[in-house]
């Protein structure tokens, strides 16, 4: 069983930067793919990024790419989000996830944390 809590989300203008962390629990965390996702208001959820469980291997969504990196630090238990350049489509809930491979597809995940509001403003 893994929990999943994060964290970061918030208000900043378009350009800005935020950066989000996914805290987890177990002690298995370093075994599972890492992803993180977004669903804006009447639209369906998304894949944003995917890190594999050594970190070494990642996929990003090609509308982040360049400007949004995910990372993670196992002996932290610990997945982040690093978004830059943020623009007001950015704006959505995001989620983080744990799979047991490397997917972007989210029905693959097993575990799903509750989500952290990112607002940009134009």
């Amino acid at each position: 069983q893994v929990q999943l809590v994060e964290s970061g989300g918030g208000l900043v203008q378009a350009g800005g930067s935020l950066r989000l962390s996914c805290a987890a629990s177990g002690r298995t965390f370093s075994s599972y793919a890492m992803g993180w996702f977004r669903q804006a208001p009447g639209k369906e959820r998304e894949f944003v990024a995917t890190l594999n469980w050594s970190g070494g291997i990642t996929n990003y969504a090609a509308s982040v790419k360049g400007r949004f990196t995910i990372s993670r630090d196992n002996a932290k238990n610990t997945v982040y989000l690093q978004m830059n350049s943020l623009r007001p489509e950015d704006t959505a809930i995001y989620y983080c996830a744990a799979a047991l491979f490397d997917t972007i597809v989210p029905g693959n995940y097993n575990y799903w944390g509750q989500g952290t509001q990112v607002t940009v403003s134009s």
